[in-house]
């Protein structure tokens, strides 16, 4: 005998037929007739008087009623607390985001996530792209918006948006044309961080290509914040997304140069982790990402940047 057995008798216990409780509880009458005529079967006594009338309670099915009318009220407590945990979502969600992205998005996915997780603990981090992959595999983060990563077959992601890197020089500065090669960036006073990945390894990479070394003025292990002021005050230049510094580059304090050629474009993906059990409500938190950043492209708060197909 289960839980569901008292529920059935319950039921019908209460709507009088047979036909009536099938409706409510969506089977065929049939099929109930035969939960019905099992559960007489295990309490080994009638419960029901049949007849026109439809379903009357005998003396014993009326003190079986008391029992299952308890375990009906539980059955029912627990799955309005079950259908509320599953309303309420995520108890914690962790974003994690590479720098110039998090400085675009992070802001308006903040706020798209509270709104509709509003009891879960949401945190916002921000790191480098071979760092979050980790972080995805340990379970450290369950979201990660990045450049899309060399390590493809360990995370599952979905490719967002193309953008195409830009030179970022002093305001002063005569730029050789409205567009600039990779070679021709590898001549450049360029600022950098010093460790090998990211923009430091790709720069890199240009260099062996054409067989020329790149011109490292400055080893910059700081925010992208910092380097532009560096860049504003005439150090050197360095590589970014134009969204990184377009509101510099809007007020006349930096320029911008787009760097030509496919090397220079790299696409924004979003990632979670393989062979990880998902955090609960991970498609919906993945589709709101995904809706925030497309919004933001559209309304032009994404510069520099082409939303992929699909």
């Amino acid at each position: 005998m289960d839980a569901s057995a008292f529920e059935y008798f319950y039921t019908v216990a209460y709507s009088g037929s047979i036909a009536r409780a099938a409706g409510e509880m969506g089977m065929e009458p049939s099929t109930l007739t035969r939960h019905i005529g099992r559960l007489e079967e295990e309490v080994g006594v009638k419960l029901f008087h049949r007849s026109g009338r439809g379903m009357v309670l005998t003396d014993s099915g009326a003190m079986l009623l008391q029992e299952a009318t308890k375990v009906v009220e539980t059955l029912r407590h627990s799955r309005r607390v079950a259908a509320d945990l599953a309303a309420e979502g995520p108890s914690q969600i962790v974003i994690a985001a590479q720098p110039t992205i998090a400085q675009v998005c992070f802001g308006s996915v903040a706020l798209a996530l509270r709104e509709r997780f509003p009891r879960a603990r949401i945190r916002m981090t921000e790191g480098f792209g071979h760092e979050m992959v980790g972080w995805l595999q340990e379970g450290k983060i369950d979201v990660a918006i990045l450049y899309v990563p060399s390590q493809t077959q360990i995370v599952d992601y979905d490719l967002l948006l193309q953008e195409q890197l830009h030179c970022i020089l002093p305001a002063e500065s005569v730029p050789r044309s409205r567009t600039l090669s990779t070679a021709e960036v590898l001549d450049l006073p360029l600022l950098l961080p010093s460790t090998s990945h990211g923009l430091r390894t790709l720069v890199e990479n240009w260099g062996r290509r054409h067989g020329k070394r790149p011109r490292i003025e400055l080893e910059c292990d700081v925010s992208t914040f910092m380097t532009r002021r560096l860049v504003q005050a005439g150090v050197g230049c360095t590589l970014l997304p134009l969204a990184s510094a377009y509101d510099e580059v809007s007020r006349g304090l930096l320029q911008a140069v787009r760097i030509d050629g496919k090397d220079a474009l790299r696409t924004v993906a979003l990632a979670t982790a393989q062979n990880r059990p998902p955090v609960k409500g991970l498609p919906e938190i993945t589709r709101l990402l995904r809706s925030v950043i497309a919004g933001l492209v559209d309304a032009g708060q994404w510069p520099g940047v082409e939303r992929m197909a699909g």
